[in-house]
């Protein structure tokens, strides 16, 4: 019976440790323990990143389209509160068609030209960016006026996790859960309001199936994404690569390519 006591005596140690910290304090260091789980220091030098694999769209949860998908990523030099990223989503075994994704606008793109994307597509699109919690590590934890709220411990699937709220400056906040055990984002969840019905859209992601992409780097290859609880798009990468080499032309629109009028 002896041995329980010294296993009382830790737990009541850890316990009050735990309650020592403050809601931001715990906030911090959970944010800090599931950046050291995704590479840490490798995990920020990441300039490109290449996914490839099948993407799934839904329409009110029945399967709507798929495809096969590359999407390339390349980070830019952290700018406070704006995008920092160029993003090319490719379909098709050939690409013959692309959404291109820059820091001063939106394209999608097929045999026929180029057509700037719905001034309100590209918005919802930079504001999914500067919530994603992939995004926050990488490129916004040292941005002035960002905090961390820890909500505590719940349960996910089963499995114990920590929640934390990240607001900006701009009072843009996202909740993520993070794995207590694996440290890594499982779901993260924020609200925007709809301007056409004037209420309130919940956006939710969730991330599975993580694997070394290379220098210790952990990625997701599952992801999917959901809307007032309807699934809207999964994704299962196949292959992930990171540092490439990513060149300025494949983020660029071709010069002979027609322009088309905006979408609406």
């Amino acid at each position: 019976m002896n041995w329980k006591a010294p296993m009382l005596v830790a737990y009541c140690a850890l316990a009050s440790a735990g309650a020592a910290e403050t809601a931001a304090e715990r906030g911090k260091r959970v944010i800090s323990e599931a950046l050291q789980a995704l590479g840490g220091e490798a995990f920020l030098c990441m300039e490109d990143r290449v996914e490839s694999g099948r993407g799934y769209g839904f329409y009110r949860e029945q399967l709507s389209g798929l495809a096969v998908v590359k999407i390339y990523t390349r980070y830019l030099a952290p700018v406070a509160g704006q995008l920092a990223v160029r993003e090319r989503d490719a379909q098709g075994k050939s690409e013959d068609y692309v959404v291109l994704f820059t820091e001063n606008g939106a394209w999608e793109i097929t045999f026929r030209g180029a057509r700037p994307l719905a001034d309100l597509r590209y918005a919802n699109y930079q504001d999914s960016t500067l919530r994603n919690i992939f995004y926050i590590l990488r490129q916004r934890l040292n941005e002035p006026g960002l905090l961390f709220y820890s909500r505590g411990m719940d349960m996910y699937e089963n499995r114990p996790v920590e929640i934390v709220d990240i607001t900006d400056a701009a009072n843009r906040t996202v909740t993520v859960y993070f794995d207590q055990l694996t440290k890594l984002p499982v779901r993260q969840m924020f609200k925007r309001r709809n301007p056409e019905y004037k209420d309130f859209d919940t956006e939710v992601m969730v991330f599975s199936k993580y694997r070394d992409v290379g220098g210790g780097v952990e990625w997701p290859c599952a992801i999917w994404r959901e809307r007032n609880g309807e699934k809207t798009f999964e994704m299962y990468s196949d292959s992930v690569a990171i540092n490439r080499s990513l060149k300025d032309d494949l983020f660029a629109l071709p010069g002979n390519l027609k322009i088309l009028p905006q979408a609406k």
